[in-house]
């Protein structure tokens, strides 16, 4: 009798989490509704693409990705608005933008940090033969890093926050980079060793985000609402390069890699939830 107690205990215990975090995603949604509706948007433009492709053809691509991405950059810029406040939010948005365009032109001219490379027409408009959309989405990726970093380190100090944003957001790279040579997006001189991408590519984003990081220097606070942005990335790039991409390698190894960094900063979260309501 008293082991059936203790087991009907430990389900109430187990279940009792799950009204308080319904409760707090309800209090998220009601104080920043305009940074959920577009996060919203942003999740049905991301299921519809391939639908897209299927009614309308390639053509579709360039415009789904374009239209995929400014929401989702609005959606993490309205995010941050309610922590950090529009002129700091402002001052990252430039910041972000002005490094991704300036490493992209370095990177397409010169072949360094990535390697040989260059962008098709396919992305427009374009400025010094990048498109514009790319700084946008430096953006719109690296404050989410910036929460996982903050959640899973906690108070290992800066260096250690540094680190962990550099490689949260090149596990993100794992999906994108096959997935926009798939979509001619941009085209490498020479095939590399992960999946048709050198190795040094991923070398130029650990040492571009880690660049961008340092110069921004972002508040080392999670904002929390951006691990959910996180995840859903991860489930769509997973999901979409496996089941309608073709490109299982890719989604295996970036839905390992990306996942493990959503899970751990999620028991992270979770963990610092309860000591809070405790």
């Amino acid at each position: 009798m008293s082991n059936q107690v203790s087991a009907v205990g430990y389900q109430v215990e187990a279940v009792r989490p799950l009204p308080r975090m319904w409760a707090q995603m309800r209090q998220m949604i009601r104080q920043d509704r305009a940074g959920w509706l577009l996060l919203g948007c942003w999740a049905l433009g991301m299921m519809s693409l391939p639908i897209g492709l299927w009614l309308m053809g390639e053509a579709i691509l360039p415009v789904g990705m374009t239209v995929t991405t400014v929401l989702q950059a609005g959606a993490v810029i309205m995010l941050l608005r309610r922590a950090w406040g529009w002129r700091r939010v402002g001052l990252t948005l430039a910041g972000v933008a002005a490094l991704g365009w300036l490493v992209e032109f370095i990177g397409s001219s010169t072949g360094l940090p990535f390697g040989v490379y260059h962008y098709t027409e396919r992305l427009q408009p374009q400025l010094g033969g990048v498109p514009l959309l790319i700084p946008l989405a430096w953006f719109m990726m690296l404050p989410p890093a910036w929460t996982v970093a903050a959640l899973i380190g906690g108070r290992g100090g800066r260096w250690r926050f540094l680190l962990l944003s550099m490689l949260a957001f090149t596990a993100w790279d794992l999906f994108l980079d096959p997935q926009m040579v798939l979509f001619d997006f941009w085209r490498w001189e020479t095939a590399g060793g992960y999946f048709g991408i050198p190795w040094s590519n991923y070398a130029g984003w650990l040492l571009a985000a880690g660049v961008m990081t340092l110069a921004v220097r972002p508040p080392m606070q999670p904002v929390r609402p951006l691990l959910l942005v996180y995840g859903l990335v991860w489930f769509f790039e997973t999901f979409g390069l496996l089941f309608f991409w073709e490109l299982p390698g890719p989604a295996l190894v970036g839905g390992v890699v990306m996942g493990a960094f959503t899970l751990w900063a999620g028991l992270r979260a979770r963990t610092a939830g309860e000591r809070g309501a405790a």
